[in-house]
């Protein structure tokens, strides 16, 4: 398994400053392994514990283990991503969980990955050891929403809700978290396919948390929250797909209740349903706004997208690290 080259005391080769990047809310049965398991597999990256308001020691024991701990407030992952992107500065950012189930051995394959191909992000697919690691109802949710994004973006990823994921700093200095739970897996995901960023899939072992570590995921709740930014998104990029179908939708309505008006009218001369006729007006009123409305927003997108693009450009390509900012 390839590596990124170690950094040694009489080594004057530059390194990339790494940081491992930890969300953590109520793990203290699995906070210390996957910080002992990072330390191991990279001895000279700074470990980060953000903390989301644990009630059972988990800062405390993260802090034993040798981590740098922060406080999050504000309940959700997104939360505590959108802090930790904003409040770390390193060359290359490494951002699992803290319950210990992803593999902190491939780490360093993961960032020689990045550093080979100049890539922006390296997505860790979960390849689960034990049945109870990876539910039968998130393996259907999580193929569901990979499927839809897929066919929304034009492509996707095999396991867009991984957590295990290593960014380049130009990703994450320019990625706006907008999201406030368990749905910035996916926000990350449009992001780079939106900027057409480069990026790599390297398959990782995914395992069951310890004995007393409890999940925080419910399947339904954290899926439609998933399929909802998912629809959010789509109608913020893709506008002018997104207000067309509903444009169509309303010129097909009224196109059909207008057929019977215009028959009888060819064949007497008369609008006797006025109603009717009104109704057929206002549709086609609507969808005409609707048309304009995805018309404008394309325009305002395409602006957005290539400021976000030159925000992007802004810092420096992963392998071009000896260079600071």
């Amino acid at each position: 398994m390839k590596e990124y080259p170690a950094m040694t005391s009489d080594s004057a080769l530059a390194v990339p400053r790494i940081a491992v990047i930890l969300p953590c809310y109520n793990e203290a049965g699995a906070i210390v392994q996957t910080v002992q398991d990072f330390r191991r597999a990279l001895p000279h990256a700074d470990i980060y514990v953000f903390d989301n308001n644990s009630s059972d020691g988990s800062p405390e024991l993260a802090r034993g283990a040798g981590a740098i701990v922060r406080r999050v407030t504000q309940q959700g992952k997104g939360h505590v991503v959108r802090r930790m992107f904003a409040d770390v500065d390193a060359d290359i950012y490494i951002m699992a969980d803290g319950d210990a189930t992803y593999e902190a051995a491939a780490a360093p394959a993961m960032v020689a990955a990045m550093l080979d191909d100049n890539l922006d992000m390296v997505v860790g697919c979960r390849k689960s050891e034990a049945e109870e690691a990876y539910r039968p109802g998130h393996r259907l949710g999580n193929w569901a929403l990979t499927s839809l994004l897929k066919q929304l973006f034009g492509r996707s990823f095999t396991d867009i809700l991984s957590g295990y994921r290593v960014f380049s700093r130009r990703f994450v200095k320019s990625f706006p978290v907008l999201s406030a739970g368990f749905e910035i897996e996916t926000e990350i995901s449009v992001h780079a396919l939106e900027l057409a960023m480069p990026v790599a899939e390297v398959v990782t072992a995914y395992g069951a948390r310890p004995e007393g570590s409890v999940s925080k995921l419910s399947t339904y709740r954290d899926g439609f929250r998933i399929l909802r930014t998912i629809f959010t998104l789509y109608r913020i990029e893709r506008p002018i797909l997104f207000f067309g179908v509903i444009a169509a939708f309303l010129v097909a309505l009224g196109l059909g209740l207008a057929a019977p008006l215009i028959v009888t009218y060819m064949h007497t001369g008369l609008v006797p349903r006025f109603p009717t006729a009104i109704l057929v007006t206002g549709l086609m009123i609507l969808a005409t706004l609707s048309g304009m409305c995805g018309l404008i927003l394309d325009t305002v997108v395409r602006g957005r997208r290539e400021v976000r693009r030159l925000s992007y450009l802004g810092f420096r390509a992963p392998s071009d690290f000896a260079r600071r900012d």
